[in-house]
């Protein structure tokens, strides 16, 4: 009798395991869209398509409205020379990381979404990736 409802619970178990691991397996391979930083009036736009960067930006950062602008546009301007430094030397920074310079000109207005957005990205990857942007 034991063995029989060890059974029965194994099978149970598996069932329930097989059923878990493949709703895993479909949320894993879904595609994420890449999320386009653009300010259409200034014609400037970067794509980011870094997987978890959608779902960092909806789930774990700070919601659009929390920092000020003027707070993201002082940090976008520390963390831009810092990236496009490590852009620049491939053999001591990770290039696959470290892809594409960022032309940010602080003197520009780029607005709140792009500045938002960049300064996530910048969070995000420095999550990620284990790195800090120091």
């Amino acid at each position: 009798m034991k063995t029989t409802i060890l059974f029965i619970f194994s099978i149970t178990t598996l069932f329930f395991l097989s059923c878990s691991t493949n709703t895993l397996n479909k949320k894993i391979s879904v595609k994420e869209e890449p999320v386009v930083i653009k300010n259409d009036s200034l014609e400037y736009e970067i794509i980011i398509i870094d997987p978890g960067f959608n779902s960092y930006l909806n789930s774990i950062a700070r919601p659009s409205g929390y920092y000020t602008q003027n707070y993201l546009e002082v940090r976008n301007r520390f963390y831009v020379p810092l990236w496009n430094l490590r852009v620049n030397n491939p053999t001591r920074f990770n290039p696959n990381i470290y892809e594409n310079i960022i032309d940010y000109d602080s003197n520009i207005d780029y607005g709140y979404d792009v500045n938002y957005k960049l300064f996530n990205y910048f969070e995000f990857a420095q999550h990620k990736y284990r790195m800090r942007l120091r």
